[in-house]
């Protein structure tokens, strides 16, 4: 049984590790990997049709814990308690929830202090009990349901009926302190990154693919990562913003003096489009291999040519559950720009067929831009699979190529990558 330390409006955890609110999914599996044996049986809950729409939900059923993060930047926003019999819980040291300390009414008072009085929910026979960044639900018999706001500490209950904590929630603010229900919370935006889950890493707020005279010259992005100020006592971390820019041309020390050291990198064993070359017969006389720097958190991959080790393509990565590749990036927010396309004609006159550009973010359904963008009729089916294991459960993508790009679409029309390179 694990025994955890709740803190109110940010984490709940031990002295080895603690979900943190704010924290990328990424970084919750993290944690759970690193816990193999003590945290068991581990569920991810999302929607396929509506991932954008339907929490995305890390349940721990042998824990009685669950995380839930935002759907679109993907941190976590609410820790629920839902199982109490499972976990033992504390508060600053002092144990209010465990086999032989039971979590009561007067256990919570008395671990935690006056609050407000509580909510009680009719419909759901709950009465909510509310501290800023924490709320505690009681199951009450509608008999015993209070007639005005007087608090859960002044109804009566015969000995040994005093209810007990069905369910805790953690989370930033008063959120729980206007309804007193869990749906207001979910509601909710999530906290920002914190300071503590940055570990010196670069994190990506916008990256914009940068085009001219119809081609993709670069990425201009947006970054953020941990600084320091100077105050009259010591060097205070805080978030530090900066803009990099990473051209088709640029060489690996061009690249790494702007984003750094990558995540990882990564070798091309082999060269599956060796056959559409014209001189495809032929070897090297050295064996050179491409390879991409990975950065994981900022959702980019940068493809480097073997012989001139100099940029030729980027990936940008969305992130999207049910991908083959989800959890291995943060979310890349791009934002890529076409003009409208000027090909129709009428009395030797070119016709603007369509008016306005058209613009591909992270979040741009593949179904609703496809004409507009005249991309290829037949997609490339993409069907991956490791060597260990050959199924690849999430099933296959489509390619579709248009200008000087590659869109990778999942099942439910969002784009799972854009592969950007440059025109010949």
């Amino acid at each position: 049984m694990l025994e955890l330390e709740v803190v109110p409006e940010r984490s709940l955890g031990c002295e080895q590790w603690e979900f943190i609110l704010g924290m990328h999914f990424s970084q919750s599996v993290s944690i759970i990997q690193s816990q193999v044996g003590i945290i068991r049986g581990v569920q991810v809950l999302y929607s396929d049709s509506n991932p954008l729409d339907v929490d995305l939900v890390i349940n721990l059923p042998h824990d009685g814990v669950r995380l839930i993060f935002d759907p679109v930047v993907q941190r976590l926003k609410i820790i629920e308690i839902y199982n109490m019999k499972l976990v033992k819980l504390k508060y600053c040291g002092l144990p209010f929830n465990s086999p032989e300390v039971l979590p009561s009414i007067e256990q919570i008072e008395h671990s935690f202090g006056a609050t407000h009085p509580g909510v009680y929910d009719s419909d759901k026979q709950v009465f909510v009990l509310n501290f800023r960044g924490l709320s505690f639900y009681f199951p009450i018999d509608s008999k015993f349901q209070p007639g005005y706001a007087h608090g859960l500490g002044s109804l009566q209950f015969p000995n040994g009926t005093s209810p007990l904590v069905a369910k805790t929630a953690i989370y930033v603010g008063n959120m729980g302190a206007g309804g007193g229900s869990d749906e207001h919370n979910l509601k909710a935006p999530p906290p920002p990154l914190p300071l503590v889950c940055y570990h010196n890493n670069l994190y990506l707020e916008k990256a914009d693919v940068m085009r001219k005279k119809a081609c993709t010259q670069g990425l201009r992005l947006h970054l953020f990562t941990e600084g320091s100020s100077v105050t009259r006592v010591l060097l205070e971390p805080k978030k530090r913003c900066l803009t990099k820019e990473v051209l088709f041309g640029d060489t690996c020390e061009d690249v790494l003096s702007a984003l750094g050291a990558p995540s990882r990198v990564f070798f091309k064993a082999e060269d599956k489009m060796r056959i559409h070359s014209p001189h495809a017969h032929k070897r090297d006389k050295i064996r050179r291999s491409d390879f991409f720097y990975n950065y994981f958190t900022l959702g980019l991959d940068i493809l480097f040519d073997a012989k001139t080790q100099c940029v030729k393509k980027f990936v940008l990565h969305t992130n999207y559950p049910g991908h083959y590749n989800f959890n291995m990036y943060h979310r890349c927010e791009f934002s890529l720009t076409f003009p409208p396309e000027n090909n129709s004609t009428e009395s030797g006159k070119l016709i603007d067929v369509s008016p306005s550009q058209v613009t591909i973010t992270a979040y741009t359904k593949w179904d609703r831009i496809s004409e507009q963008l005249k991309a290829s009729a037949r997609p490339v089916v993409l069907n991956r699979a490791s060597s260990t294991n050959t199924i690849n459960p999430f099933g296959c993508t489509f390619c579709y190529g248009i200008r000087d790009a590659i869109v990778e679409v999942m099942a439910n029309q969002h784009i799972a990558s854009v592969t950007l390179y440059r025109a010949v």
